[in-house]
Order: structure tokens, then sequence, then C-alpha cells
């Protein structure tokens, strides 16, 4: 479409636009340094039956949870902690969605959830957004509300983000949908096993 207009295409990266996801990106990059972080994403936003019986729960049509919710996600992490170098999955269902990813500056194991019951207690009714960095919890629950404004004004100035910025995440995204779903070793999320079940989510 770009060679054939000769304008341009512009992606909604909606994260990139998160004051808090900005600052943390920040942190990284002025550090200078090859730490790499044990990290661990927790992105919880219960959906109702509704969810399951529009589009979105078709996988065929949304591509799933692992597309339509962890896409934002994955370009989050790449775009603060540098490129992907190893991804596993340890869950994959309809409403959750689990694995570890190897970044260049951070090890992390990520859980996706649209169901209710896997919130913690004291979240309450939801959603949880909580990205820990070395056993320190960051919280970005707050601040979407003008994320998709913010992406529309940067597109209008003539700085949105382009096919180029979005094709990292796609093609993890797609890997991520076609991998083989392995056991969960020491290194999954704790979200994964059922409370006092021992065993991966069915």
């Amino acid at each position: 479409m770009e060679a054939e207009t000769g304008r341009s295409v512009s992606t909604i990266l909606q994260l990139r636009h998160h004051p808090e996801v900005i600052a943390l990106r920040e942190k990284i990059a002025g550090q200078h340094s090859n730490h790499v972080y044990d990290a661990e994403l927790t992105y919880i936003t219960p959906r109702g039956k509704w969810y399951h019986a529009s589009w979105k729960g078709d996988e065929s049509k949304s591509g799933g949870i692992i597309t339509n919710i962890g896409i934002h996600l994955f370009d989050m992490l790449a775009w603060v902690f540098g490129p992907v170098q190893h991804a596993e999955v340890h869950l994959r269902t309809h409403s959750r969605a689990s694995g570890v990813l190897q970044f260049a500056h951070a090890q992390v194991r990520w859980f996706l959830s649209v169901d209710a019951d896997t919130l913690p207690p004291e979240a309450g009714k939801g959603p949880l957004r909580t990205l820990t960095l070395d056993g320190q919890a960051w919280n970005f629950s707050e601040g979407f509300t003008d994320l998709h404004r913010e992406s529309y004004r940067h597109i209008l100035d003539g700085k949105g983000w382009t096919i180029a910025d979005a094709a990292p995440s796609v093609a993890l995204t797609s890997a991520l949908r076609q991998m083989e779903v392995t056991v969960p070793g020491d290194n999954a999320h704790a979200l994964v096993y059922l409370p006092g079940k021992g065993h991966p989510f069915e």
C-alpha cells in the first residue's frame, strides 16, 4: 500500500506512549551495563461472556489472546529490553497464555489472562498489570485512558510508528502461536499452575 500510494502506513503501538513505560525504557538505556533483569509480567484483564462470543474469542479471526492482547506487551518488552533471543510457551488456551521470553536485558516470565478467576484476592476485580524487575514491583495499571489519543496525535504530527517498528512483535507473536507448548520448569510464571493443584491449566 505504501508503494502504491506513496504514503505511510502507521501502526498503533500504544504502550510506547505510556509515561511509565517511557520512563522505564530511559532508565534501562541510561544504565549502559550488561545487566540482565529477572522479570515477571502479569497482565490479567477480565472479560465477560461477550468476549468469547465475539470475534475476539475466535482465534481464527483475532489470533487468540496472544495476538489480541499479548502483542502490545511483547512490543513493549522488546522496546524496553532489546531484541528477543529465546522464547518458550508453557500455557496456551482460549483465555490464558504464559511462557518465558529472553531479551537482551531481561528474562521475562509472562502470564496473560482474560479470566477473572486468575486474579489474586488483593487485586479485587482487576485489571492487574504488573511488571516485577529483580523483585521490585512496577505497576502500570493506570495511564491507559489516553494512549490511543496520543497514538493518533503522533500519527497526525507525522511521527507515527512504522511497519518496520511493528514487525518484530508481529513475528514474535506468530511464533508464539505456533510454538510447541512445553512443560513448565523452574523458570515458569507462578500463575501457570492452579492454586493447590500442581499442574498447568487445561
